[in-house]
C-alpha cells in the first residue's frame, strides 16, 4: 500500500532548505511512500536539483503562491492567504489525494486551516496536539492536548483520553495503553473540579473496560513513563512542553561549559565520551518531534518550527506510521462507540465560528 504524504515546505523558521532534504532523505528509505511537495515550484525544484532528486518518482511538486508566516495571525492565514502552501497541503487531504499532512508552520493558523478545510470527527468537539515525550523508560509518553484549547470542560479532556488511547494503540502496538490525568495529587481528593469530573468519567470507562485509566499522575510521571498517555488542558500542557524543552537546552549547556572548563574535565570527556553519545542521543528532541492534530478528519502532524532535515524527517515518520495504521478510522471508531452522540450546539459553534473567519 502506498502513502501519500503532504509536505508544507515553505512552513517553518527554514522552509525549503530543511524541508527537501527530509523528504528526500525520507523517501529513499521508504520505498512504499510518496511525498507531495507544496509550495514556490521554482524554490522547490532548485532545492530538489541541488541533491539531485529533480526526476525521483516518488516526488512530486504542487504549486502554492503564498506563505503563512512564523507570525502571520490566524486570520490572514484563513481570510486572506487561500492559496498558501499550508492550506494546499491540508487540501489535499480532504480531496483524498494525500493520506496525511506535514507542516512545521505557525501551529495556531495550521489548527485553523485544517480545522476549516478538514472539521472535525463526528462527535469531537475540539482537536487537540497530541506530542510525545521522552521519559527514562526510552520509550514516549504521549501527552494531550499541548496549546490548542486553553479552557477545557470534562467532556472535553474526557475525548482526549479516548483520542490518544486510539493514537497509542495504533502507533506503539498496546491494546490497552495507560492513561494518566494530569493533577497536583495523586488522591481523588486533589484537584479542580474539571479534574475530579474528568476523573470521575475515565474511572467510569475504566470499569467498562473501554479505557485503561491509571489515575491521577503528577509532572514527574510524565518523565518517569509512569503511564502511556497524559492528560490535560492545553495551557498546563503548553506550560509542561516549554519548562521541558527549556530544561533540556539548559542542562545540555551546563553539561558542556562543565566539560571544557579545565584540562581535567576535558580529559573525562574524552573518556565519557561513548556514554555522553548515547545520553544526548536518548534525550535529542529532534528524535520525538512530529505533533498530531487529533480529532479532524484528517491526518496532520505538525513539526517544530525551527528543526533541522534530521528532526523535520521524524515528524514525516509519524504521519507516515499514523496513516499506515489507519489511526483516523481507529479514532472514529472509538469516538463513535464510546461517545455515539455528538454535542450539536458544540459542533455547530465551531462550524460558525470557522465560517465567520473566512
Amino acid at each position: 500500500m502506498t502513502i501519500k504524504i503532504s509536505i508544507d515546505c515553505m512552513g517553518g523558521d527554514h522552509g525549503p532548505s530543511v524541508t527537501i532534504p527530509a523528504a528526500v532523505s525520507f523517501v529513499s528509505h521508504e520505498q512504499d511512500a510518496e511525498l507531495i511537495l507544496v509550495g514556490l515550484e521554482d524554490v522547490i525544484r532548485a532545492e530538489l536539483k541541488k541533491l539531485n532528486a529533480s526526476a525521483h518518482p516518488r516526488l512530486t511538486v504542487v504549486h502554492a503562491t503564498e506563505i503563512v508566516g512564523m507570525d502571520d495571525p490566524i486570520e490572514v492565514a484563513l481570510r486572506r492567504k487561500k492559496d498558501s502552501s499550508m492550506r494546499v497541503a491540508v487540501t489535499l487531504i480532504k480531496e483524498g489525494k494525500a493520506d496525511a499532512c506535514v507542516s512545521a508552520g505557525n501551529t495556531g493558523a495550521l489548527m485553523a486551516v485544517s480545522r476549516y478545510v478538514l472539521k472535525t470527527i463526528p462527535g469531537v468537539d475540539r482537536p487537540a496536539i497530541c506530542f510525545p515525550m521522552p521519559n527514562q523508560k526510552d520509550s514516549p509518553t504521549y501527552m494531550l492536548d499541548l496549546g490548542a484549547n486553553v479552557d477545557c470542560e470534562p467532556q472535553h479532556l474526557h475525548q482526549f483520553a479516548l483520542m490518544g488511547s486510539a493514537l497509542v494503540s495504533a502507533l506503539e502496538g498496546k491494546a490497552k495503553p495507560t492513561v494518566g490525568l494530569l493533577n497536583i495529587g495523586e488522591e481523588d481528593i486533589k484537584g479542580n473540579e474539571v479534574v475530579k469530573q474528568t476523573a470521575a468519567l475515565l474511572r467510569a470507562d475504566h470499569e467498562k473496560g473501554t479505557l485503561n485509566f491509571y489515575g491521577n499522575v503528577e509532572g514527574n510521571d510524565i518523565f518517569e513513563g509512569t503511564t502511556d498517555i497524559v492528560v490535560c488542558d492545553g495551557f498546563v500542557g503548553n506550560v509542561v512542553l516549554k519548562a521541558s524543552e527549556g530544561l533540556g537546552r539548559f542542562l545540555k549547556n551546563i553539561v558542556k561549559s562543565e566539560f571544557k572548563s579545565n584540562a581535567i574535565n576535558m580529559l573525562g570527556a574524552v573518556i565519557a565520551q561513548g556514554a555522553l553519545k548515547s545520553i544526548s542521543q536518548r534525550m535529542n528532541p529532534s528524535r520525538y518531534n512530529g505533533a498530531s492534530l487529533l480529532g479532524l478528519r484528517g491526518l496532520v502532524f505538525k513539526s517544530h518550527g525551527g528543526e533541522d532535515a534530521y528532526g523535520y524527517e521524524w515528524a514525516i515518520k509519524r504521519a507516515y506510521e499514523a496513516a499506515r495504521h489507519d489511526v483516523l478510522s481507529r479514532i472514529s471508531t472509538t469516538i463513535a462507540e464510546l461517545m455515539p452522540q455528538p454535542s450539536g450546539a458544540s459542533a455547530s459553534d465551531a462550524a460558525g465560528a470557522s465560517n465567520a473567519l473566512i
